[in-house]
């Protein structure tokens, strides 16, 4: 398959994703996620390999979910998206959290070892976020100008690259600095997603600071006077403001709770947790109940302490349909 029809497979399924996040509360039920219980007997282990993005909220999962079963034995490996594919095809995890859908050719490798596609449960819709130190005054971006900060090939109808703050009209100090940028390496979704839609698919400046995880970005953008970086909402810390962003013109829209149900806010995406589920048989025990925990009232509260938006009770009940719960 060539590389074009991949590239335009992935960009129909982000647009189908980034509907869908937008519908998914404006359909919902007004019905409370159940309360969840504990049930006798959960014993054995769990290991998640996959997004960095999810580290946090997935952690929390598994130690809230160990105070229910203390002799579960569950491990967090957190180093990108890329790398939940392969350890679930493989069979190295139970869990593989993704910050995007899996590509066509990860499911095709997962299918030719099991025979069968792998089940993607929607767990959390999240946001990314443009940030820069806490004391820039910068108002906001659209995305010709963070595609002209970020990508050499200005594929966003932007006309030129930009180098500095002052060419986006902040005086001094910050005119003569120099933009400092950092962003996710290229195993994670984050990476992906920013550079398919806020950069339209255009390649990153050389000059990019990858950083191995989304606390790196925000941390290198608070040390950074000049700092700029992209990633999810849910890493921000004191030293850093999230800019907010519109598609065209100056309109700015912040990443609220509100913005991004609305469709508003226009860089969000749902998270995903990739399990491998054989259509005729169910999962372990302790995977029924770790994933019914996850869509719970408890485990959506974790979400949202985290930083990111839960998931509704229909579209819960529907995830939890897919794995036969």
């Amino acid at each position: 398959m060539s590389c074009l029809v991949r590239r335009v497979r992935f960009l129909v399924s982000s647009l189908l994703a980034f509907a869908l996040v937008h519908t998914a509360y404006a359909e919902q039920s007004v019905k409370p996620l159940p309360d969840y219980s504990k049930v006798p007997g959960i014993s054995g282990s769990l290991l998640s390999v996959g997004s960095d993005t999810l580290a946090g909220m997935t952690t929390l999962w598994v130690e809230e979910f160990k105070s229910y079963y203390p002799n579960v034995n569950a491990q967090v490996q957190a180093s990108g998206s890329a790398t939940a594919p392969p350890a679930l095809t493989e069979g190295t995890a139970h869990l593989g959290p993704m910050s995007r859908p899996m590509r066509l050719r990860e499911i095709e490798a997962f299918e030719r070892e099991h025979g069968y596609k792998p089940t993607a449960l929607r767990v959390a819709i999240d946001a990314i976020g443009v940030f820069v130190h806490k004391d820039n005054p910068i108002k906001g971006l659209n995305f010709r100008q963070i595609d002209g900060i970020f990508s050499e090939t200005l594929r966003c109808g932007g006309v030129r690259n930009i180098e500095n703050w002052r060419e986006l009209g902040i005086k001094q100090p910050w005119a003569k600095h120099r933009f400092q940028l950092f962003g996710r390496n290229s195993v994670s979704g984050t990476y992906g997603y920013f550079k398919q839609n806020a950069l339209c698919g255009g390649d990153f400046k050389n000059r990019v600071n990858e950083q191995p995880g989304s606390a790196s970005v925000v941390q290198s953008v608070a040390l950074s006077i000049s700092g700029i970086g992209y990633t999810g909402i849910g890493y921000r810390v004191a030293g850093v403001r999230q800019v907010p962003v519109v598609k065209t013109g100056d309109q700015y829209v912040h990443a609220t709770r509100e913005n991004i149900l609305s469709g508003a806010y226009p860089l969000s995406r749902f998270l995903y947790v990739y399990v491998n589920k054989h259509p005729n048989k169910p999962l372990s025990p302790v995977e029924q109940e770790f994933l019914t925990f996850i869509f719970s009232k408890q485990g959506q509260e974790l979400v949202e302490k985290d930083g990111y938006v839960s998931i509704p009770h229909e579209y819960a009940k529907q995830e939890l349909a897919k794995v036969g719960l």
